[in-house]
């Protein structure tokens, strides 16, 4: 089987960053993927295109959604470069004043970043440049500081988020580029050519820079040794260190055990508590009870709008825009006062994919529906939620899947502060279409765990934080979790770009050897003055 210095547990943005840092550093790295590759052609702009309707998102082990949904029942979403593979490319840092969250969004929740901004800015730069990231520098007015430009720039705007820009600044708005993570150059790669089948959809000529595209290829040239079609059914545990890692093949069904001397997981702030409850690993943690609390996702909601002289009229990538002028609230903001959250442009669906999932009731008039869609554009209101610990999942071992994995059962409910949040960003997306021209509007409440985070959170006090501020596993030595879970609040942009920046700190930290000792550990030997050599070192390596 062979032997590896370090197991990562999924290849998404957390497992994949990590994955960089460790194979860079000369570690012998294993990659476990419970999905499969994805293949690319033609058929990625098909109506079959879109994940859902993929054989990248499966129910063989079914998710139970006891509040939260519809539905009541979800799959999970598996591939070789995880969710990369079929985001919108939006790529965006954390405002400044997140890693601070106001009391408003914290509540009782205690929830505390144990890190600042300047902490991980390095390593948002980094991730940029390893993403190839086009943006424009100097639009956004909560832009954060940055220590160097976006790797490439920003595209030009194709017509309608040109409309949007000029009536956004009539408003007295301030639009930005967002930053893509698209390749808009031609070379050893294609060019993005401007199509509509981008978010939610693989790129078919991968100009998308997902991380199966531009970043495993070469790691696995390099000596990353990638098993997809492998799932991870629970951690051997031998006194305070996790042993090894049984996996079942996804195909086969055959049962193998893999060991190292490090473990990261990366599968997903639903997929990786699954695996530590399952494992019973919440009984070693002083913050066990914590695990699958806190669990965070955003209030987002979609305003479309028809307008009769849209431009371009849906032939063209729409997703280039974005506003921030009421992340931090909106005066006009009656029902509820403090942050918000941020405003995207959104790509109108494909007339293909709208003719096959209308709901059934509307079949008869699915092609009028379609019809209607080259002149619908629309706006994505991305409210921050509250962490709340009655959010959370847990594991039923009543129910299990085919791979002896227990039932995970989430339970989520937007508090009134997150959906009042929502309504406020919704009521600016009216607006600003209306003002473009729209004049029918359709508002969709989005209820996936698309970003879903904070469920496994890293801090300070070992009371109430599972991991330490290297995201390593509080009462197991070498265990660490590099996903989304790490985050105590979910700002309100976008989280990939900070899972991948934060799993380049720690994974960095884990090749170089610049951990600090265990907290069990650092117990039990002489107490050290550190104050002036490593005053920040639980930060960042670099602070």
């Amino acid at each position: 089987m062979g032997t590896f210095d370090a197991i990562i547990v999924g290849s998404g943005f957390g497992g994949t960053m990590a994955a960089h840092e460790l194979v860079n550093a000369g570690l012998r790295v294993l990659m476990l993927e419970r999905g499969a590759w994805v293949t690319r052609g033609l058929h990625n702009w098909g109506p079959r295109g879109s994940v859902d309707l993929t054989p990248h998102y499966s129910l063989e082990s079914p998710y139970r959604v006891e509040n939260g949904g519809p539905p009541r029942t979800i799959g999970g979403y598996a591939c070789v470069g995880g969710p990369s593979v079929f985001f919108g490319g939006v790529t965006l840092r954390l405002r400044e004043p997140d890693f601070e969250p106001a009391p408003e969004i914290v509540g009782d929740s205690g929830a505390a970043w144990p890190i600042r901004y300047p902490d991980l800015e390095p390593y948002y730069a980094r991730a940029e440049r390893l993403l190839g990231v086009a943006g424009e520098v100097g639009e956004d007015p909560t832009e954060p500081p940055r220590s160097a430009p976006y790797p490439y720039p920003a595209a030009p705007l194709t017509e309608t988020p040109r409309l949007l820009e000029q009536v956004g600044r009539g408003m007295g708005m301030h639009p930005y580029r967002l930053p893509l993570a698209i390749n808009h150059e031609a070379g050893t790669r294609a060019a993005c050519i401007g199509c509509t089948s981008c978010d939610t959809f693989a790129c078919a000529i991968s100009a998308k820079n997902d991380l199966a595209t531009c970043l495993l290829p070469d790691l696995i040239a390099r000596g990353l040794v990638l098993r997809p079609e492998t799932v991870a059914v629970r951690l051997v545990i031998r006194g305070r260190r996790v042993t090894g890692i049984e996996c079942v093949d996804r195909s086969g069904g055959g049962r193998t055990t893999w060991e190292a001397p490090r473990i990261l997981l990366a599968a997903g702030a639903l997929a990786s508590p699954h695996l530590l409850m399952a494992s019973d690993l919440p009984g070693l943690n002083p913050a066990g009870e914590m695990i699958g609390r806190h669990l965070v996702r955003h209030a987002n909601g979609m305003t479309f709008a028809y307008l009769h002289d849209l431009p371009d009229r849906g032939r063209r990538f729409h997703k280039q825009l974005g506003f921030n002028d009421y992340y931090f609230g909106d005066p006009g903001a009656r029902e509820v006062r403090g942050k918000l959250g941020s405003i995207q442009q959104l790509q109108a669906p494909p007339p293909a994919l709208v003719r096959r999932n209308v709901p059934l009731p509307l079949k008869p008039v699915a092609g009028l529906v379609a019809l209607t869609f080259p002149r619908v554009t629309g706006l994505l209101a991305m409210a921050e939620d509250q962490p709340r610990p009655e959010n959370r999942v847990t594991i039923d071992r009543r129910h299990s899947d085919r791979f002896g994995l227990p039932q995970l059962v989430i339970r989520h409910r937007h508090t009134e502060r997150d959906q009042a949040a929502c309504r406020a960003l919704l009521r600016r997306t009216r607006s600003l279409l209306h003002a473009a021209g729209g004049r029918v509007f359709y508002t969709y409440h989005i209820q996936t765990f698309s970003h879903a985070a904070g469920t496994v959170r890293f801090g300070r006090d070992p009371r109430s934080a599972p991991l330490d501020p290297w995201c390593r596993f509080r009462g197991v030595e070498n265990l660490f979790v590099v996903d989304a879970s790490f985050m105590p609040t979910g700002g309100g942009v976008n989280p990939s770009l900070t899972i991948a920046a934060n799993a380049l700190r720690v994974g960095e930290a884990i090749a170089m050897d610049r951990l600090p000792p265990t907290e069990e550990r650092a117990c039990r030997t002489p107490h050290r003055d550190h104050s002036t050599s490593r005053s920040s070192a639980v930060a960042s390596p670099r602070s």
